[in-house]
């Protein structure tokens, strides 16, 4: 059946496979970019909503009539990252999505973030460490989304990633939680962005953070 969706990322390597994913399947997309001509798409295959994510106007426009939003918003890998724009930017999708009566979030994290079913082993635990020394403010920046999507009384998946890399699909997923499931490190960006697709309509990780491998 197909449903309304909204995306934002919509512009990055892993937003823009969602978005095609979800063009093919027959859905209907509201794409939110700072930067409409960077899609990889046809802009008139989605609607197109321009605007920052400071603009808390132009995200309620976005969301507007949607059945579910899938945030493939991440940091750049850049140790000069300042600020926190993307969780800020997250807190106003929330609001937006409480506002319009929208519950399904499906956002995009890194194995850097704790769930508390995970048994993490010993290399889970030093992820994060080694991650914030390198690059402090992108693990605050994703970090800040999760708990903003985690403590934000919405349905909503957090799905955590390792090792994306740009490969074909090879449709073999495997989800779980850090020691505890057969989940490994790389992971073709094509079946992430299946993954957060096929999250819109799967409840079996509704309120939980699933790290994600090939």
């Amino acid at each position: 059946m197909a449903v309304q969706v909204t995306v934002f990322g919509a512009t990055g390597k892993i937003g823009s496979l969602v978005v095609r994913r979800l063009l093919d399947e027959g859905h209907d997309v509201t794409v939110f970019v700072r930067s409409p001509g960077k899609l990889e798409v046809a802009a008139a295959a989605v609607d197109v909503v321009s605007g920052e994510l400071t603009d808390a106007e132009a995200i309620a426009d976005a969301v507007a009539g949607a059945d579910a939003v899938v945030s493939a918003l991440g940091p750049p890998i850049d140790p000069f990252v300042r600020g926190t724009p993307l969780t800020d930017g997250t807190r106003r999708i929330v609001a937006a999505m409480h506002d319009a009566g929208v519950r399904r979030l499906v956002a995009l994290a890194t194995v850097s973030v704790p769930d508390p079913r995970d048994r993490p082993r010993l290399l889970d635990r030093l992820v994060p460490i080694a991650i914030g020394l390198l690059i402090p403010g992108a693990l605050r920046e994703v970090q800040g989304i999760s708990e903003v999507v985690a403590t934000s009384g919405l349905d909503w998946t957090v799905a955590r990633i390792f090792a994306p890399i740009d490969v074909p699909a090879n449709h073999t997923v495997q989800a779980g939680f850090l020691g505890r499931d057969p989940v490994g490190v790389e992971m073709s960006r094509a079946d992430i962005a299946d993954f957060l697709v096929d999250q819109i309509a799967d409840e079996r990780f509704v309120g939980a953070a699933p790290a994600i491998s090939n």
